[in-house]
């Protein structure tokens, strides 16, 4: 796990900062590439999660992708060792700096492609094989625990560790240790393999979900019946549970009316795109329930995924110097969110047991969620304060491009060090909050759930990014001629609008699971 999560944040975590020095990629554009790859990077591992739970395990999914993460960072290591696969290094004066051809361009986003793809099965897979090595569920509890404690240790590491010797010794050796901790994780990964249960896929729940629509759709113009019997229920060992229709979103109903033809004479579905079960039906119901809640995550970390690649285009346009000689490398800054996020958790978990103990009741899980979007606009408004202060000081000493300016990098820490805070409430609560509301039959997908909104924010990041260029000043090439602090006021608009639209959604959500109902308020 560790070596797999090292060499995975290794390459990617300075991405911006080699697009810019050794491609001589705009500095704009470099932070709408790794938009992009990040986006890929949270994405990729829902895919990696359904071939392992439907069709291929969790073992191969893991080997393959692993291995396909170590061809690509051996191309991207090349891309930095070998001078005729990276353009001709910029030169102090007039001439412009000469770009990439296309050549050159492809072989990165291919080794750039290749490096995501390895994600795909080591970043939810691994810890659900994890898991499944236990029976016991506090023993699984206590596996996760580690595991991602593991995966933190592993990003602080790279952060700091690899990030540095990339800016202060060489773009070949960090990718390099990168690809070494890749093949050694995964060399130790495949020597345990003897020891390990195996599951077999048993299929994707989706699927089943898939149907209810068809089916509905066909059965469209059938009566409904007021009768439970008339409708297919979920087979149970002894006696089957009669599960009632609901009236919300009715149409769905039709899925699970069975009509002549629909069933064996052994009372087996017949045809399973024609007659769901009524369980798939209200399994479904649930989903769209959840769905306006769902939706409010993509523009919170929408705004989260451009404020991430502009603070890094900030922190190369000021003074990294910390004393004389060191000096901060821009990639690293991320590594003050880590660290806020991770005493955030100790505090919070810390202060949530006192506040049971006392009240004996507990905040709601929309209520945790809601405190991450406020301070999550409070960071876009901090940043926006900061950034004026950096222009203002740039035009102070009439700095234009990307100069750097003479104001400590260190202003940038403070609204990190809020997003840290904010991810803290926001992250955990939305994960538990799938977990408890979401259906049985997909319940592992809860997490993966949270990646579908932090890949859609990236792709969406990019996308806001591209029509601010387009229609304003405010992002030109060199941000000191621009007008950067603007762009965060619109991004504080956004997830304000969005916050109230969360407020709604949570006010009109009512909890599915029962011992969540007993724990807290039906409202947040």
């Amino acid at each position: 796990m560790a070596g797999l999560t090292l060499a995975a944040a290794g390459w990617s975590n300075n991405i911006i900062v080699y697009l810019i020095n050794e491609f001589n990629i705009k500095s704009i554009d470099a932070a709408q590439i790794a938009n992009i790859v990040n986006g890929c990077m949270a994405l990729s591992p829902i895919l990696g999660a359904i071939l392992a739970d439907s069709y291929l395990g969790s073992f191969k999914v893991i080997t393959v992708s692993s291995l396909v993460s170590i061809v690509g960072i051996l191309a991207l290591t090349l891309t930095s060792i070998l001078d005729l696969m990276r353009p001709t290094p910029c030169k102090h004066g007039p001439s412009p700096c000469e770009g990439p051809s296309k050549a050159q361009t492809g072989i990165l986003y291919i080794s750039m492609a290749l490096s995501t793809m390895g994600v795909a099965g080591t970043r939810f897979t691994l810890a659900t094989m994890g898991a499944d090595q236990f029976t016991n569920p506090k023993h699984q509890r206590v596996f996760l625990n580690w595991h991602f404690f593991t995966m933190y240790a592993a990003m602080l590491v790279s952060m700091v560790g690899i990030v540095y010797i990339q800016d202060n010794v060489s773009w070949g050796l960090g990718y390099g240790l990168s690809g070494a901790a890749n093949l050694i994780g995964l060399v130790a990964f495949v020597m345990g393999s003897r020891y390990y249960l195996l599951l077999k896929p048993q299929g994707s729940p989706f699927t089943g979900l898939a149907r209810v629509l068809v089916a509905a759709f066909r059965k469209r113009k059938a009566l409904l019946s007021p009768k439970t019997e008339d409708y297919c229920q979920e087979p149970q060992p002894g006696e089957t549970k009669l599960i009632n229709t609901t009236n919300s979103f009715k149409f769905l109903n039709h899925a699970a009316l069975v009509t002549e033809g629909d069933m064996n004479p052994d009372g087996s579905i017949k045809k399973p795109w024609n007659l769901c079960t009524l369980q798939q039906v209200e399994d479904l119901k649930t989903l769209i329930r959840i769905s306006p809640i769902w939706s409010t995550g993509i523009l919170l970390h929408t705004t989260l995924a451009i404020q991430m690649s502009l603070v890094v285009l900030q922190a190369l346009a000021m003074d990294r110097h910390l004393g004389p000689q060191f000096q901060i490398s821009a990639g690293t800054m991320m590594v003050f969110v880590t660290i806020s996020t991770a005493i955030s958790l100790a505090l919070i978990d810390r202060f949530l047991l006192t506040f049971h103990k006392i009240t004996h009741t507990s905040p709601t899980l929309l209520k945790r969620i809601g405190t991450g979007h406020v301070l999550t606009i409070s960071s876009m408004a901090l940043s926006a304060l900061v950034e004026s202060k950096r222009l203002a000081a740039a035009r102070t000493h009439k700095l234009t491009g990307n100069s750097i300016v003479p104001m400590s990098v260190f202003w940038i820490v403070p609204q990190l060090l809020v997003v840290g805070v904010g991810e803290a409430f926001m992250f955990p609560g939305q994960v538990m909050f799938y977990y408890q509301e979401f259906p049985k039959s997909i319940k592992s997908t809860a997490a993966a759930m949270v990646a579908v909104i932090i890949g859609i924010a990236f792709y969406l990041g990019t996308a806001m990014v591209d029509l601010i260029r387009k229609t304003t000043g405010w992002l030109p090439d060199g941000i000191n001629d621009g007008r950067m602090d603007n762009v965060y006021w619109v991004l504080t608009i956004v997830g304000l609008v969005n916050f109230v639209y969360f407020l709604v959604c949570s006010w009109m959500y009512k909890y599915q699971n029962d011992e969540n109902k007993k724990l807290n308020s039906p409202n947040p």
